[in-house]
């Protein structure tokens, strides 16, 4: 029988296994007097906004952080070593995904519906980047499509962008009930939106750079709605602790398998940049932050097999963990879009053409956002005309390694937005694992479809892997996806 669960939840119960009688037959025989019986939208949207970060933090975008290199693997290396991502999406189906599209369907308040249509096209962001093509336009629809097609990612992009853009402008002055990001504030819920609206339209202007075309007009609208400009403003969620803890602090609670990379800090030791402070942290108790050395610029080499990763963080104690221990406790914050990302979007806009404006005071209040963020002091003029760093004021092709580089930085530990940059533009140069299991030996390029797709859906995922490129009809790990133009060159 055919799981038909993996792209929607259904209140269906085969009635008549053990009997053709139905279920009000029985009269109020059996029924708790005290059970919900009608979904609680509060309910439905606090659920999803608590899973939210782990899809830019622990989930699928762990081991995205190790393709852009933002992490080592300690004791046990595989997915750094380029093992086969065959990690299956329906988890996110028949919950997160289907829990918005039953409070879109309930429509019990226009700004509710917003709500879980951003955060509903945010997942669908993350997972199309991750595997290229999925099921997007028949998802979620129970029986009438228990083997929905997989669309392709061009018209997964511009579904995004079209609904959260028509989503934000049907916001009303009401509140969002059960809103945990911003308190129920519509206002902030429409920056969140107008911001994913610019971060989905720059990832594509590799394949559609047209100041004129579909992603250049929607950037330009949505900056012109109005973004993210404020750390107090970030599209991020306070974990409180106690039962609710950040992705962050579970990663370490009794393990240490993850560690800052090598990559990372040697960056940031060549430019001196201030926040490595916080990017790593030697404690493996995330809740010692004072009595030695809490901070680290000792990340461990990049793609090296278990001996000596092992060998490594035994010669040298104070190897850096992901994030000093303060920022990894129970109850921390974990950002999913933040005013450094939005900002250095906008730079990266205006140096393209899309947008006009001082492109090289927008870059550096980019930068100067994300050391905020972080809670260092701000870069210092030396750090910003490093020739790492600095851009020059007429836009072009020469300033695209450095606003890359830094949106790369800017983009930690967000494994999602780091790889997607490093996909987009080739920056920064990563030298591949030098351990590397695979065959290529090349660094990861998107997640393989699982076993479990070909048993349950074969027809449609067939399809979508006889549209990857470079080589149709093979679903690797090294093909590209639909934006990845670097990676579509054989």
């Amino acid at each position: 029988m055919k799981k038909i669960y993996i792209y929607a939840l259904t209140t269906l119960m085969f009635w008549g296994v053990a009997s053709c009688r139905k279920p009000n037959d029985f009269g109020t025989t059996n029924l708790n007097p005290d059970a919900v019986t009608q979904p609680v939208v509060s309910a439905l949207l606090a659920s999803v906004e608590n899973d939210l970060p782990n899809y830019g933090s622990t989930g699928f975008a762990l081991g995205q952080g190790a393709y852009a290199q933002y992490f080592s693997e300690t004791q046990y290396p595989a997915v750094s070593l380029y093992a086969a991502p065959a990690v299956g999406f329906t988890g996110p189906y028949v919950t997160d995904l289907y829990d918005c599209q039953n409070v879109i369907g309930l429509n019990q308040s226009k700004n509710s519906v917003v709500a879980a249509i951003i955060m509903q096209q945010y997942i669908y962001w993350v997972l199309t980047d991750t595997f290229g093509d999925i099921p997007y336009s028949q998802a979620l629809q129970g029986l009438k499509a228990i083997t929905p097609a997989y669309d392709k990612q061009e018209d997964i992009y511009k579904g995004i962008v079209t609904k959260v853009a028509a989503a934000v402008a049907s916001m009303d002055g009401g509140a969002v009930p059960g809103d945990l990001f911003y308190g129920g504030d519509a206002a902030g819920w429409k920056r969140a939106g107008n911001s994913l609206v610019m971060m989905v339209s720059i990832q594509a202007s590799k394949k559609v750079p047209g100041a004129s075309d579909f992603y250049a007009t929607a950037f330009k609208a949505a900056l012109a709605s109005g973004s993210i400009t404020t750390n107090a403003q970030n599209f991020a969620f306070a974990f409180p602790g106690g039962s609710f803890k950040s992705p962050w602090y579970n990663l370490y609670n009794g393990r240490t398998d993850w560690a800052e990379s090598k990559t990372l800090t040697d960056y940031t030791k060549a430019t001196n940049d201030g926040r490595q402070l916080m990017f790593g942290g030697s404690f493996s108790d995330p809740g010692q932050i004072t009595g030695g050395t809490v901070t680290s610029n000792d990340g461990v080499p990049y793609g090296v097999d278990r001996t000596t990763a092992n060998n490594y963080i035994a010669a040298n104690s104070d190897w850096a963990l992901v994030m000093r221990a303060d920022k990894r406790k129970d109850a921390s914050t974990v950002n999913i879009i933040d005013a450094a990302e939005v900002t250095l979007a906008t730079a990266e806009a205006i140096n393209i053409g899309w947008v006009t404006g001082d492109l090289v005071a927008t870059y550096q209040n980019g930068i100067k956002l994300s050391f905020e963020q972080w809670g260092v002091d701000p870069p210092t003029n030396t750090y910003l005309t490093n020739s790492n760093v600095a851009i020059s004021p007429a836009p072009g092709a020469a300033n695209a390694k450095n606003i890359a580089v830094q949106q790369w930085v800017s983009g930690y530990p967000d494994g999602h937005i780091g790889w997607n940059i490093w996909r987009k533009t080739g920056y920064p140069v990563l030298t591949p694992a030098p351990a590397a299991t695979n065959t290529s030996k090349k660094i990861v390029r998107r997640f393989i479809y699982t076993s479990a797709e070909q048993q349950t859906n074969g027809v449609s995922v067939n399809a979508a892997i006889a549209r990857e490129v470079p080589t149709a009809g093979t679903d690797s790990q090294d093909n590209a996806v639909w934006w990845d133009v670097i990676g579509q060159t054989p």
